[in-house]
């Protein structure tokens, strides 16, 4: 296991804000470092999951330059923001072409939405909800209109999230805990519904019967078939589901209150006994989809990108290793979300300080594009959340 310095926190945390300033442009924060490869790749452009999570970390930082430009990002999305409600995937600053994915984006929404109520509660003079009102009442309306009406989920298109080469479809995990967070923030009606029927259709493993008829049947079938996990399926989706231990999906579950506070503090510690945080914070599937398998797909074998250890299916995402810190934190394991945050530091800087995209599961070999402004973002949120005791998801 690789073991940090003593003094590379304070280093990457000054990078981290040197990276979020050179990554600024008027209309927002783009995904990474502006190169002739980003912009080939669109990621010199505002994401809407991204600019939203960045965000985050630039208020807590409470940097006017850094407020200023988060705020220009969720304002942004908002102008591009779908008739039907949707915020956009990325909109690129220049040309301000705007896509939403080829199955759609369903967490970009979410993610603008919960942005958009951690400002306002950092800085209620500033008025941003009473000013978007429309643009979130149409995304809020959009979102509902994706739950399914008996079980008070969101039901999403394959592959249409940020994990948008795994075959993940139906009842996802990762989206509808941010669906319960968004409901919470939103005082929106039906979260209790949300949180019940989240832990019977991800977690079928215990003995409880769903008085819903459908709800019952789905499990009951899933238990049949599955043996126990100590972990809540990544997705259902009627007939197949998916096991592959969705590490980033199980700590936003935790972080966002859908577990109790015994059973959140069980998880991490199984996931501390699989090495999730091997050899760097985090990996974000622990059973990568092999070639072989029922759920793999062509796409996934695309530019050899998403094979078994690798980006979504495997790698390590410095990002989520923010999220897994917060986890730490909430459960007051500060000593070890300290030392987490040290050795996200460290995979930051590896190639230089690169602030690599992700990293191979295994080896830890830094891939995908450099200069991520979400790993800086959260590298910041978490350590102002340790050294500030700051409390931002409710």
């Amino acid at each position: 296991m690789i073991q940090f310095l003593p003094d590379m926190i304070p280093e990457c945390y000054e990078r981290s804000l040197q990276l979020l300033r050179k990554n600024l442009t008027p209309d927002g924060i783009i995904a990474c470092a502006k190169s002739q490869k980003a912009v080939d790749r669109h990621y010199a452009s505002i994401f809407g999951r991204d600019a939203a999570i960045c965000s985050l970390g630039m208020v807590v930082k409470r940097d006017r330059e850094l407020i200023a430009h988060a705020k220009a990002s969720l304002f942004f999305l908002a102008q591009h923001q779908a008739p039907n409600g949707q915020i956009p995937k990325y909109v690129k600053p220049d040309s301000k072409e705007v896509d939403f994915w080829y199955s759609g984006c369903i967490d970009a929404t979410l993610w603008w939405l919960i942005a958009v109520n951690v400002y306002d509660r950092f800085f209620p003079d500033a008025g941003v909800s009473a000013t978007l009102r429309v643009p979130i009442d149409r995304a809020i309306h959009w979102l509902y209109c994706q739950e399914h009406q008996g079980l008070f989920l969101l039901q999403q298109n394959e592959a249409s999230d940020w994990a948008d080469i795994m075959p993940r479809s139906g009842f996802v995990l990762y989206s509808n805990a941010l669906w319960y967070q968004t409901k919470r923030l939103y005082n929106l009606p039906t979260a209790d519904k949300t949180k019940r029927f989240f832990k019977t259709i991800f977690f079928p493993f215990d003995k409880a019967i769903s008085e819903h008829r459908r709800a019952r049947i789905m499990t009951h079938y899933i238990r049949n078939k599955v043996k126990h996990s100590d972990f809540y399926l990544s997705f259902v989706n009627f007939s197949f589901w998916g096991e592959d231990i969705d590490v980033f999906g199980n700590i936003l579950g935790a972080l966002f209150g859908l577990m109790g506070a015994s059973e959140a503090a069980q998880m991490v510690d199984n996931m501390l006994a699989i090495r999730v945080n091997d050899p760097f914070p985090v990996r974000v599937v622990h059973l990568p989809i092999k070639e072989n398998s029922k759920l793999w797909r062509p796409y996934m074998s695309r530019h050899k990108q998403n094979m078994p250890h690798q980006y979504h299916n495997g790698g390590i995402w410095p990002f989520a290793g923010g999220f897994w810190t917060l986890l730490l934190l909430k459960l007051k394991r500060k000593k070890l979300a300290w030392q987490e945050l040290g050795r996200l530091a460290e995979a930051n800087r590896v190639n230089g300080w690169d602030f690599n995209e992700w990293l191979h599961g295994k080896t830890g070999e830094a891939r995908g594009m450099g200069g991520q402004s979400w790993n800086a973002a959260m590298f910041i949120l978490a350590y102002h959340a340790l050294h500030d005791d700051v409390q931002l998801f409710l």
